[in-house]
């Protein structure tokens, strides 16, 4: 039995949602994965009348298709959806049998419309929480469209077509044979990929926005929660709807709630956003800002939005060493997230860049997984939480360097290894690896802001007590601003301060 039993009872509440019969055909060999396959497939199947079996042969083994009877199309796990994506086999099962998808209905004509044959196949580990997001968009256009189809493939089952692949970080997306994209995408990034997404006569004739918020993130959703909340006209650029937060793992921290992990959060967010009258513009990115009469956004499309307010929330991204070779192996065993990534690196060599508290708990993650771990920091000591060091400096098979600099990452294909020089010494040494995590911290998403609003040496806004700028109507919040603490509930507290700043700006003027 794979299923404990609460997960079994919560299973079982869900599968009396499905509205019409279900096919699974399984294609399975000898080995213990196929048959802890088939254990799970059948558990499935014994709680319901609406599940049938039945053996077959498919392009990969051990994995399954759920389609409807007499259909070709359905969808495919190689591999056994459990961890993370024990939710993507849910939503399969009930999509598959007719249960209506909890998505806008503009995004389920769009996927309707697509013309062509798209043949995805995605490529994920259970451990990674970025990858279901993938994996059910992937999921829901092939039961919304004929003309598409779906494998997810687990890498750490089937390694050898990973290695074939020089698929070092997940999700990885192959379409029709071809790589497509990497890194978390969500049903509205994917269309725009496939689809042409040029069109910009739904922003022309936009009346002006008395508060406009640019960036989506906990901050973002915060204030627009908070302007949209006093009766005014709201907007909301965003990019890609929890920004950070949807790249980050356990949260622990978030006063009133124990446990939740970021995907969760994001997704709260934006129900939450959409309780108001918020015009949201999806996968939209801010270009350049102006102040005139009204404060102008320009859209990376052309468009140019007006308001009498607007708070940038642009939150932060993953800071780059800058050395050579990051750029080149990104993806090719350069990566940023042990959660997802680690288990691509099972039994080999591999450095974590950073001292901090990520970079060491990354270590110790890895140090569980990977034959070696060698950490680097740049200062003459970690900087991480003692009680992290204590743990870090007990495995046997982690290395610490302090005082240290990378200098290049090597590779041929793939990462290969990692030179670095002693600060006093200046020495230059060479250590043999197959993977580099970075982890160094954050760099704000402010570049589009140059020559406009005060910013200090960081790149960080400039914000007073109320949010405010230095430009009049232009206020700002989150981890893009110079608050001496990145802090998801310290964000939304700003998000909320800058939309109250904002609208007293208002009443003011």
């Amino acid at each position: 039995m794979l299923l404990d039993g609460d997960i079994k009872a919560q299973l079982s509440q869900y599968l009396q949602l499905m509205e019409g019969s279900v096919l699974i055909k399984v294609s399975a060999g000898s080995d213990s994965v196929s048959s802890d396959m088939i254990a799970l497939v059948d558990e499935i199947a014994s709680m319901t009348s609406l599940i049938t079996t039945e053996r077959t042969k498919l392009p990969r083994t051990p994995s399954f298709s759920i389609q409807r009877a007499g259909e070709d199309n359905g969808i495919t796990f190689a591999g056994i959806p459990l961890g993370h994506e024990f939710n993507s086999l849910v939503l399969a099962l009930l999509q598959v049998s007719g249960r209506a998808p909890k998505v806008e209905p503009k995004i389920i004509e769009q996927i309707r419309a697509v013309k062509g044959s798209y043949q995805f196949e995605s490529y994920i580990s259970l451990s990674c929480h970025n990858c279901p997001e993938v994996v059910q968009a992937l999921n829901l256009m092939s039961v919304l469209n004929p003309a598409i189809t779906h494998t997810m493939v687990d890498g750490a089952v089937f390694q050898e077509e990973v290695q074939a692949k020089n698929i070092m970080a997940v999700p990885v997306v192959y379409l029709n044979g071809e790589f497509f994209s990497s890194g978390r995408m969500s049903v509205e990034e994917i269309l725009a990929k496939i689809s042409d997404s040029s069109d910009i006569s739904e922003f022309e004739g936009k009346d002006p926005f008395d508060i406009l918020v640019v960036g989506s993130g906990p901050a973002g959703a915060s204030a627009a929660i908070y302007a949209a909340r006093k009766g005014i006209r709201t907007g909301m650029v965003a990019e890609r709807f929890g920004g950070q937060v949807k790249e980050t793992l356990g949260i622990e921290n978030f006063i009133s709630m124990k446990y939740t992990e970021g995907p969760k959060l994001a997704e709260n967010l934006e129900e939450h956003v959409k309780e108001y009258q918020i015009d949201v513009m999806k996968l939209q990115r801010a270009k350049s800002l102006t102040k005139k009469e009204l404060v102008e956004v320009e859209l990376e499309n052309g468009a140019v939005l007006k308001s009498k307010a607007v708070i940038l929330s642009t939150g932060a991204r993953w800071r780059s060493i800058g050395v050579p070779g990051e750029a080149e192996f990104k993806n090719r065993g350069i990566a940023y997230c042990p959660h997802c990534d680690g288990p691509l690196f099972k039994g080999k060599r591999v450095a974590v860049i950073g001292g901090g508290n990520s970079g060491v708990e990354a270590a110790i993650d890895l140090a569980g997984i990977a034959e070696h771990v060698t950490v680097l920091e740049f200062m003459p000591e970690l900087k991480a939480d003692t009680v992290l060091q204590k743990r870090l400096y007990s495995l046997p098979n982690a290395t610490v360097l302090t005082n240290v600099k990378t200098t290049e990452i090597t590779g041929d294909e793939k990462v290969n290894g990692l030179s670095y020089m002693e600060c006093g010494t200046e020495e230059i040494h060479h250590l043999e690896l197959e993977g580099v995590f970075i982890l160094i911290g954050l760099v704000p998403n402010t570049e589009w802001l140059n020559g406009t609003v005060e910013r200090n040496r960081f790149g960080e806004i400039i914000v007073d007590s109320h949010g405010a700028t230095n430009v009049p109507g232009v206020f700002a919040a989150g981890d893009c601003t110079n608050s001496p603490y990145k802090q998801i509930i310290i964000a939304m507290g700003s998000g909320a301060n800058a939309a109250l700043g904002a609208f007293d700006y208002l009443i003011r003027n």
